[in-house]
């Protein structure tokens, strides 16, 4: 940090975007205005409407970020691919564009992002949830270890993977597989779920879990 500027060298901001531009062009101003650089930034684009496209295009530019696209939507699987694809950087933070960080995200990140580089055996770091993962190890800076075990009574215990904003990575693809392509959208999270649960991922939840993202949902 320096100077209220928040530099993340090492991290892609991977968007994935799909006919909302304006929510698009509102996430991206949320991070300029808390002073977030990253040394990328990707915008992987799903076949939206021309009307969209042309957003995108136009704010390339501004925003300096590349933009990844297809001639037709290919579902969140390939969308999720082919933006990984293109990141160069040894962590990656996704986020699909209808969420907004919330003013204490680049302080909590910043944390975060040295816990990673310290930790090599973690695989990702979760910024939001639908609910607290049930079975959390206290780590630092409000970030505990997620623990599966099968015995533990519950079926949220399965839930330690999520597409929801997270960091993660350069080898997550190495290390679970590509996303499935081809089938909806919950499919292609549940099977990357049991991936990482086969492979024995381990990762970090941000126990007050909607506190470093809104999720705002728009037309």
């Amino acid at each position: 940090m320096t100077g209220g500027q928040y530099v993340f060298n090492d991290v892609t901001l991977l968007i994935t975007h799909y006919n909302r531009s304006s929510s698009l062009i509102r996430l991206l101003d949320a991070f300029r205005i808390l002073g977030c650089h990253f040394e990328d930034i990707v915008v992987s684009d799903d076949g939206s409407r021309p009307e969209h496209f042309q957003v995108l295009q136009d704010a390339g530019n501004e925003y300096q970020f590349r933009l990844v696209t297809t001639p037709v939507n290919r579902g969140l699987g390939n969308n999720i691919n082919k933006g990984q694809d293109a990141v160069r950087t040894p962590f990656t933070l996704y986020v699909q564009e209808d969420f907004v960080p919330t003013e204490i995200f680049p302080q909590q990140f910043s944390e975060v992002l040295q816990l990673m580089k310290d930790r090599p055996e973690l695989d990702i770091a979760r910024f939001y949830a639908y609910f607290r993962y049930p079975y959390l190890k206290p780590v630092a800076h409000g970030f505990s270890e997620m623990r599966f075990r099968l015995l533990l009574p519950g079926y949220l215990k399965f839930y330690m993977y999520s597409d929801h904003p997270h960091l993660r990575r350069d080898n997550f693809f190495s290390r679970f597989g590509r996303y499935t392509e081809g089938v909806k959208g919950d499919v292609t999270e549940y099977r990357m779920m049991m991936s990482f649960l086969q492979q024995k991922g381990k990762g970090l939840f941000y126990e007050d879990f909607k506190g470093l993202f809104d999720q705002k949902n728009s037309a």
